[in-house]
């Protein structure tokens, strides 16, 4: 396969499906909007006004030092930062503990429930997953942090590590492309997976870092952990079934898709996302991504209203897609 060193700042690399050797792309897939529908969609007058501050029904959660034989153990910080707690493993995906979710310290989407764990509450961090760029999942500041307390290991897909070692040139990163697969630990193997979304830190960096989903396969059980994801006609769902037969659990996005002429094609729905866990055969469901940052137009409380409706039509019990708040805990039972 040829290699190109055409404009991208993040990566060089082979051609590849998803690749054409200056940007990711999804294949059959749907491109982000341009600025004009972004324009469109900010001065559309739909969005819908969210409290400046919530608090969470959960007080903050002061996690245990380490889970382990067949415990998962999932606790909300907030948005799309989860603790997962699993075979002597601490792991953080896309962690934020900044004000905003934004490049600037002073404007941009403003976190409306603080994090339910505090910082100096974490246990011994091993890993951090960074899905994917944007600025609501990748939180320098937060990486600052995490690296002089618990220096973990970093894994992230292609390109998003050049981001990261701009400000932390001496982290331990490993960089995955989809298909790739880890060993995290003598008995826990992380794979990358396909979803459906895209990547930007500025006006001129569209689709240059890859984004991705991940599998833990571990002795309690298989994880499979989306960041972001639009629906993608289930496809994605599908393929991970298909490969790794099913999920004791399944961490899925379910918040920031209004308006979906917009959002569709990168975020999915509630709805979606209850088709999304019966699809990739999940038998319990954290749902994230929704009331912390109001990145998009439905109302705060609109996603959980929304899932409830979606559960009760397909005839799924509540107990098993939890639409975890900040600072709940979610001891996964034995599926």
């Amino acid at each position: 396969m040829s290699e190109t060193n055409s404009g991208n700042p993040y990566y060089h690399g082979p051609i590849s499906d998803h690749f054409d050797g200056t940007r990711f792309y999804n294949p059959d897939g749907v491109e982000p909007g341009g600025f004009r529908s972004l324009f469109k969609w900010q001065f559309s007058g739909e969005r819908s006004r969210w409290p400046k501050s919530v608090a969470s029904p959960f007080p903050p959660a002061k996690p245990a030092r380490k889970i382990d034989g067949d415990e998962l153990r999932v606790t909300m910080v907030g948005h799309a930062s989860v603790l997962i707690q699993v075979a002597g493993l601490n792991i953080l995906t896309d962690p934020v503990w900044s004000k905003r979710a934004s490049p600037f310290t002073f404007a941009g989407p403003k976190r409306v429930v603080p994090p339910g764990i505090g910082f100096d509450d974490l246990p011994p961090i091993d890993l951090v997953l960074v899905t994917h760029n944007h600025y609501d999942h990748l939180d320098l500041a937060t990486l600052k942090r995490l690296q002089r307390k618990h220096a973990p290991r970093i894994v992230t897909p292609l390109g998003n590590d050049a981001i990261i070692r701009r400000v932390l040139p001496n982290s331990r990163i490993t960089i995955m492309d989809w298909g790739d697969g880890v060993a995290i630990s003598r008995d826990v193997r992380l794979e990358a997976e396909p979803c459906h979304h895209w990547s930007a830190r500025g006006m001129r960096d569209r689709r240059m870092a890859l984004w991705a989903a991940f599998v833990f396969s571990t002795p309690a059980g298989k994880i499979y952990h989306v960041g972001d994801t639009g629906y993608h006609a289930g496809i994605n769902y599908r393929a991970a079934r298909e490969k790794h037969g099913g999920f004791r659990l399944a961490i899925l996005p379910f918040g920031a898709y209004e308006p979906r002429w917009f959002m569709k094609g990168q975020h999915q729905n509630p709805e979606e996302a209850v088709k999304g866990m019966r699809l990739c055969n999940a038998a319990y469901v954290a749902g994230h991504h929704f009331g912390t940052f109001q990145l998009t137009d439905e109302a705060i409380d609109a996603p959980v209203a929304a899932l409830d409706a979606a559960l009760a039509a397909e005839g799924v019990a509540p107990e098993r897609f939890r639409a975890l708040r900040a600072g709940e805990v979610f001891d996964v039972p034995v599926a």
